[in-house]
């Protein structure tokens, strides 16, 4: 009686078998494939956000040394510069307690990608402390030496991308920085930045 039952027994064939491998193997490739995609997106948003982030820091460290800053001077002369040279005074909170010039440029990393650096002495390269990175400009400085009228200023424009072939814009942070230690008067020759005088674009 129970070898009988036991006969009767159905197993499965090897077709039925091999079918619901496939259907199993085609549920998992999906599964891993979803998976994949959204660690990549957490990946990639996390890099973008990194970005940003280090940008916003580089733009508040910034802001707070031009603030201090008396005199300024870009590499170019007049117009968008890649190297910006700020002269600090002793009493400024980076300045290490006697008057110093500190320089900021960009540095060509890769193709259309470039970091900015901080540097207290000249040449300002790579060498110097990276504050930021992914940056699509490489002029990102433009100085405006003071005048009876007015004081000295900066406009400093820092994009932000980790992809340039996605569709995503790049993020900007742009700002008009005024040197408050500098005096409204007609720049001298003995002065950092006195041939820049003209006017730049708005942010």
């Amino acid at each position: 009686m129970i070898r009988a039952r036991l006969r009767a027994q159905a197993g499965f064939t090897l077709v039925e078998l091999l079918t619901v491998l496939v259907i199993f193997t085609v549920v998992l490739t999906s599964l891993v494939a979803l998976f994949v995609q959204g660690s990549t997106a957490q990946a990639e948003l996390g890099s973008r956000f990194e970005a940003q982030q280090d940008a916003r820091l580089a733009l508040d460290k910034l802001r707070r040394e031009i603030h201090c800053a008396k005199e300024a001077e870009t590499s170019g002369g007049t117009g968008a510069a890649a190297e910006l040279t700020l002269r600090l005074p002793s009493h400024c909170p980076t300045s290490g307690g006697s008057p110093v010039d500190v320089r900021w440029c960009t540095v060509s990393v890769a193709t259309n990608r470039y970091a900015l650096y901080r540097t207290p002495s000249a040449p300002c390269n790579a060498t110097g402390v990276k504050w930021a990175d992914h940056l699509t400009l490489a002029t990102v400085f433009d100085y405006q030496a003071q005048a009876p009228t007015r004081r000295a200023r900066v406009r400093l424009e820092l994009q932000v991308d980790t992809d340039t072939t996605d569709a995503v814009p790049a993020y900007a942070l742009c700002d008009a920085i005024i040197l408050r230690n500098s005096l409204r008067e007609t720049p001298t020759t003995a002065q950092l930045g006195y041939a820049d005088t003209a006017d730049f674009a708005p942010c």
